[in-house]
């Protein structure tokens, strides 16, 4: 392979804003997926992650369109993502990522994948990172005009009323906000020169165990959530952490009064060693198998307000934020109910 920009690359990053902002500006949808740097050079093509890290056997499926549809010779950048039904799942693009070639393989006629793109880092023999972003727009365009699925051009609009309606209608399709970039700004890999908005909502979670911090056994690392369903049970919706150094052994010595036994806890079945040792068997990271997930079960009395983005499914789709603790809250209300719905859009009317 020999491109005017060579692998590996860093992805330009966004800094989040709370409010999606004006000026000369390009809005875009926010994705939900994987972040991808993708580099061909005629038959040759590398799927690149944020982390710089190689995905492109994972995604033979993306490698075949790659060639049927990109420039003989482009660097561009983009996400990869799965539909099921009309709307993106994180969660089944996760599974993926899997070291069998057999898995690989039978995944990719099960659950495609599909290349949003939405820059141009290189075409042909010129690199041009350094044009403003309004003008590696225009040769993106006339670049992906025949393009086929499973590759799309993501919509873009310099309207900040539309942009807004995308905000508002597009979660119900699994996307993740809006994402706001310079016109005039050039390509500046690892730099959080863009803007990204995301929806930011609030729920009170029952507290329902806790894991220590690493290295410290008398510090809390991350408290586990619940929320009731409609037939009383306690589902695992995620988990609150990033509290600071001193705060962490404060919380280890106020939770000790709740700590019991798996055999009084909702989540019994958890319990070491025959169980599974988390409250959600998939709870796991792709990118470092084996990670000890185990957690000290808490009786479900203490109520906790968190901020959350949005939702993968029953679960945060993200690690959720500490906002405050809600004493005065029954842990039997904590349920689903209080979530707010986003309004269902058709992911097809976006991708085109």
């Amino acid at each position: 392979m020999h491109l005017p920009v060579m692998p590996p690359v860093s992805p330009m990053l966004a800094k989040a804003v709370p409010t999606i902002p004006a000026g000369e500006l390009s809005y875009e949808p926010k994705w939900d997926g994987f972040r991808s740097i993708v580099f061909r050079d005629g038959d040759e093509v590398e799927i690149g992650s944020r982390n710089e890290r190689p995905m492109t056997r994972y995604f033979p499926e993306i490698v075949e369109a790659v060639k049927a549809n990109l420039p003989e010779r482009c660097v561009v950048d983009g996400e990869l993502v799965v539909v099921v039904g009309d709307r993106l799942e994180f969660e089944v693009l996760q599974q993926r990522i899997h070291p069998a070639a057999s898995r690989i393989a039978r995944l990719s006629q099960e659950t495609p994948a599909r290349l949003v793109v939405f820059d141009l880092l290189a075409l042909d023999d010129r690199d041009v990172t350094g044009l403003p972003l309004a003008e590696r727009r225009a040769l993106l365009e006339e670049a992906l005009k025949d393009a086929q699925e499973p590759i799309h051009l993501t919509p873009a609009t310099r309207d900040i009323a539309l942009a807004q309606d995308w905000f508002e209608q597009f979660e119900g399709a699994g996307l993740d906000g809006v994402v706001a970039k310079p016109l005039g700004g050039t390509y500046q890999p690892d730099k959080r020169v863009m803007f990204k908005i995301k929806h930011a909502r609030t729920a009170d979670c029952v507290v329902a165990g806790y894991r220590t911090y690493k290295g410290d056994e008398t510090s809390i690392g991350s408290i586990l959530l619940g929320l009731y369903t409609e037939d009383g049970s306690l589902a695992s919706v995620g988990v609150v952490g990033a509290f600071p150094a001193a705060r962490r052994r404060e919380l280890f010595t106020e939770l000790q009064p709740l700590v019991t036994t798996f055999d009084d806890h909702p989540w019994a079945w958890a319990a070491p060693p025959e169980g599974v040792r988390t409250p959600r068997s998939s709870e796991f990271s792709r990118w470092n198998n084996g990670k000890d997930l185990s957690f000290t079960p808490l009786r479900p009395e203490l109520v906790v307000e968190v901020r959350y983005e949005h939702m993968e499914g029953t679960r945060f789709r993200h690690t959720a934020q500490f906002n405050r603790w809600r004493p005065d809250r029954d842990p039997a209300s904590c349920t689903y109910a209080q979530l707010e719905e986003p309004v269902r859009y058709d992911l097809a009317d976006i991708l085109g």
